[in-house]
């Protein structure tokens, strides 16, 4: 069995990223994300930390503006805006989920398309679903790519089946998916007989946001499997995959911790770059 983790991938991706940083430095420009952030949710608290430590890797800045959790609709909208109109400003990062008295549609509606990094614009989701390759896909989804990418593992003609369906990684990634020749089937947790359609899979990813779902019975020794779950589970992080029961037996893996979201915020470096590039 393989484990396909996810920081020789990151490392790969910094070095590629060193020429380009190099080259905006030389034109006095130095890539810049805003994190904005509502309330001090711990999941917020940790992801943010996760991006200042990439960041500073490459000598890219990423700032944070927080806002108190009782912020106004009116405020955060007139953040956003301010922050589009900033020239200094190559990405934008809203933490989702919003409180429930703000609306985080029409926020994310008004973040600019060039620096919606995240991917999570309606533009932005087009671009994906078109195949158009113009916009910036959400970050999760690429950092799958990425990785598979990374490990040589060509998806032409593959059959890859996806447990999951949220606009956030599901359907977004299975649009990647079908852009890489990939044979593409959609499943979720109400799916009759899913662990017979995962097993068909030559390339199964679980991003349904069930821990352990994923079991023996889901797999086969020539599969390979990709977790894209974020779990608590007995106070311990894991994936959607259950990971002790299926990894004795599947040809490779992702581990989580460790793997797919550990290149996550190298999709969002790399997104802020090719912004500040494309300046």
């Amino acid at each position: 069995m393989q484990e396909l983790r996810g920081m020789p991938v990151v490392n790969s991706l910094a070095e590629k990223f060193k020429s380009d940083i190099e080259r905006l430095k030389g034109e006095g420009i130095v890539p810049k994300l805003t994190v904005v952030r509502v309330g001090e949710q711990a999941d917020d608290l940790a992801y943010e930390k996760g991006i200042m430590k990439r960041f500073s890797t490459v000598s890219a800045i990423a700032e944070v503006i927080a806002l108190p959790v009782d912020v106004s609709q009116e405020e955060l909208e007139q953040t956003i805006l301010n922050l589009n109109e900033d020239t200094s400003v190559h990405g934008i990062l809203l933490f989702r989920p919003l409180p429930k008295n703000l609306s985080e549609d029409r926020i994310k509606s008004i973040i600019a398309e060039g620096k919606d990094v995240d991917g999570m614009g309606i533009n932005n989701i087009a671009h994906v679903f078109s195949g158009n390759k113009i916009g910036f896909p959400p970050c999760t989804p690429q950092a799958v790519i990425e990785l598979l990418d990374f490990y040589g593992i060509d998806l032409t003609g593959k059959k890859v089946t996806v447990v999951g369906r949220s606009m956030v990684t599901g359907k977004p990634l299975s649009m990647l998916l079908l852009g890489k020749n990939a044979t593409v089937t959609i499943c979720h947790t109400r799916t009759k007989n899913l662990s017979e359609e995962c097993k068909k899979a030559d390339i199964l990813i679980a991003c349904a946001g069930v821990a352990k779902m994923v079991k023996e019975s889901f797999v086969h020794p020539e599969q390979i499997v990709v977790d894209v779950g974020i779990n608590m589970d007995n106070g311990k992080l894991c994936g959607d995959v259950d990971y002790d029961a299926v990894a004795g037996i599947v040809k490779a893996i992702t581990p989580v911790p460790g793997g797919v979201g550990t290149v996550t915020t190298s999709v969002l470096l790399k997104h802020t770059i090719q912004s500040a590039m494309r300046k």
